[in-house]
């Protein structure tokens, strides 16, 4: 019985496990299928002005000078960043920003493809992710663009944490 038990566990997780790649690779066909890439104003009313909440930290997408801002404790490890947001073409949006660490910093510039048809909007990161659904007609609460705020929730975070790190660079 013990050997059963052991395997049930081990056969839901395959089982996930192929249903997640499912999804992932029917989110894929979908967005190859019949889509449209966003436009600049598209992409302009999608994230000016607003915050993209992450697990970890935070980025600003401030419509003056398209200042880009972020925050992020990834690993236990403050830092921010502080640069520009741009629409490089049809569909793709990035942004390039010093990023301040404790133990230094570092330029990284972060760029984002979006494709839409049918009001979902599909999204992958740049040069080589996977699509994914990130907007539903309807949105869902699951939805990655629930996590899109209106408002800057970033300033105070990382402005504390440039202080703790201002003295240590």
């Amino acid at each position: 019985m013990k050997s059963i038990n052991r395997g049930i566990p081990l056969a839901i997780v395959l089982v996930a496990g192929l249903a997640t790649a499912s999804f992932a690779e029917a989110a894929a066909a979908r967005a190859d299928r019949k889509t449209t890439a966003l436009t600049h104003a598209e992409l302009f009313q999608l994230y000016g002005q607003k915050s993209w909440i992450w697990k970890e930290g935070a980025g600003y997408f401030s419509v003056q000078a398209r200042r880009f801002t972020a925050w992020s404790k990834e690993n236990g490890k403050p830092s921010y960043g502080v640069g520009r947001w741009f629409i490089t073409g049809p569909g793709k949006l990035c942004f390039r920003a010093d990023w301040h660490a404790k133990d230094g910093s570092a330029p990284a510039t972060t760029c984002f493809s979006h494709r839409k048809r049918s009001g979902v909007i599909y999204q992958r990161r740049e040069p080589d992710g996977a699509w994914y659904v990130f907007k539903n007609a309807q949105v869902r609460p699951d939805d990655e663009f629930v996590k899109l705020r209106r408002g800057n929730y970033v300033g105070a975070r990382l402005n504390r944490i440039e202080a703790r790190l201002g003295g240590e660079e």
